[in-house]
């Protein structure tokens, strides 16, 4: 059932980091919006360890998990216009 939920929190925070980060350049698809999440939820669990704010096997929440996607909608974004 974890993993049911970490693609279903994953999806939801896809979708509302796409709906925050301006810009037609992220990738669609239902796929790659859960990927999306589920990679910004890593990426907020590590940096968030690496400044202090989680303890170690300590994972990001939803809102952690959405700004990790925006972190990655941005940096797409700045790699799309470079090409």
């Amino acid at each position: 059932m974890g993993i049911i939920w970490a693609i279903i929190i994953g999806f939801v925070a896809g979708l509302i980091a796409k709906w925050i980060t301006p810009g037609r350049n992220e990738p669609q698809g239902f796929i790659l919006t859960t990927v999306l999440g589920i990679v910004g939820a890593i990426v907020a669990s590590y940096l968030g360890q690496a400044v202090g704010w989680y303890q170690p096997g300590e994972g990001a929440g939803f809102i952690g998990a959405i700004v990790g996607a925006v972190i990655l909608l941005l940096i797409w974004s700045a790699f799309q216009r470079r090409a």
